[in-house]
C-alpha cells in the first residue's frame, strides 16, 4: 500500500466531505473533489473563520483516467449505487476506499460496485451541518476512528498534522456499534420532527433508553463488547448537546430526501431477527422511518 503523500480524491462534498476536504487543504493536500453538483469551491465555517477549499467539484467521472491512492467516499448509504461510476473511475487495485458513512455494513454495501481496491470503514465523530448558502458549519472537533488494518496507514498519512484526528481501534466492531446506537436513537428525532432538545423530556429519555438497551442486545450478539452503561452515556451526550443540534437524518427528512433508515435503524431489526432477539421498539420505529423516507403518500 502507498502511504507517503498519497493522491487523494473525495466523493460527496457534503457536510462530512467538506470537513475532511478542508482539513486536507489546510495542510496542502487538497483533494480532487467529485460530486453531483458543480461548485468552484467548498466553504467550511469553523471557530469563527472560513476555510475555502478550491475546486472545481467535478461532475463527470469520465474526466478522470488515473486511479488514486486514497478515495474518501462521503455520500449517504442511500447514494452508493449512484456513486458507482466514480468508484470505477477513481479506483485501481491498490486504492484504499475510506467510507465516511453511517452504519456497520460498509463492506457489503460497496461490494457490488467496487471491482478493485480495499474498503476501509470508519466511524465519524463530529457534528457538521450544511447551511442554506451551501457552506458547512463544523460544530465540534473532527475525529475519525479506523480499524487496525494494513490499509489504515494510507489514511493516517493523509490526515497527519490536520485538524481531523484519527484513532485506530483494535476492537473496531465495538466502536462502530456504539456509534450505531447513537445514530439509531437519533432516528427518534425524525419521528418527532425535533432537534436534540427533545431529549430533555423525561418520557422521551425513557423511550430512548429502552430503545438503546434493545440495540445494545443486538450489538453484543454481533460481537461488540459494550458495557451496560452505554445507553446512559449516549443519553448524557444528547442532554449536553445544544438544544438546536440536529442530525443528518433529520435534515434529510426536512428536505424531503431519502433517509438512511436501513443502515442506522433497520440493521438492528435485521440482526435481531438473525440472532433470535426480540426488537419490539425497532419493529415500530423502522417501518415509520421507512414510510417517512419512501412513502407512498
Amino acid at each position: 500500500m502507498v502511504s507517503d503523500n498519497p493522491t487523494i480524491a473525495l466523493v460527496g462534498p457534503g457536510a462530512i466531505g467538506t470537513t475532511v476536504a478542508a482539513a486536507l487543504h489546510e495542510v496542502g493536500r487538497t483533494p480532487t473533489l467529485c460530486g453531483r453538483s458543480a461548485h468552484d469551491h467548498l466553504t467550511l465555517r469553523v471557530d469563527g473563520t472560513h476555510i475555502n477549499v478550491p475546486g472545481p467539484v467535478l461532475t463527470d467521472p469520465a474526466t478522470l483516467t488515473t486511479p488514486f491512492d486514497l478515495v474518501f467516499v462521503a455520500v449517504k448509504t442511500t447514494q452508493v449505487a449512484a456513486a458507482a461510476p466514480w468508484l470505477a473511475a477513481l479506483c485501481g487495485a491498490k486504492t484504499v476506499v475510506c467510507a465516511l458513512q453511517n452504519g456497520v455494513e460498509q463492506h457489503a454495501l460497496f461490494a457490488p460496485y467496487l471491482s478493485q481496491g480495499t474498503v476501509l470503514p470508519s466511524v465519524v465523530w463530529f457534528p457538521a451541518q450544511r447551511e442554506p448558502d451551501a457552506s458547512v458549519w463544523l460544530r465540534g472537533q473532527p475525529r475519525l476512528t479506523l480499524p487496525k488494518t494494513s490499509a489504515t496507514s494510507v489514511v493516517l498519512a493523509a490526515l497527519s498534522d490536520t485538524r481531523c484526528t484519527v484513532d485506530v481501534a483494535e476492537d473496531f466492531t465495538s466502536v462502530a456499534w456504539r456509534k450505531l446506537l447513537q445514530n439509531a436513537v437519533a432516528g427518534l428525532m425524525v419521528l418527532a420532527g425535533r432537534r436534540a432538545g427533545m431529549f430533555a423530556r423525561t418520557d422521551i429519555t425513557a423511550l430512548a433508553l429502552a430503545y438503546l438497551r434493545e440495540c445494545l442486545d443486538v450489538a453484543r450478539a454481533e460481537g461488540a463488547t459494550l458495557k451496560d452503561d452505554v445507553p446512559q452515556a449516549i443519553m448524557a451526550g444528547f442532554h449536553r448537546s445544544p438544544p438546536d443540534l440536529g442530525t443528518s437524518i433529520l435534515a434529510d427528512r426536512q428536505a424531503g430526501q431519502p433517509l438512511e433508515w436501513d443502515s442506522r435503524n433497520g440493521v438492528v431489526q435485521r440482526c435481531g431477527r438473525l440472532h433470535g432477539i426480540a426488537t419490539p421498539i425497532s419493529d415500530l420505529v423502522v417501518p415509520l422511518l421507512a414510510a417517512a423516507s419512501d412513502g407512498p403518500g
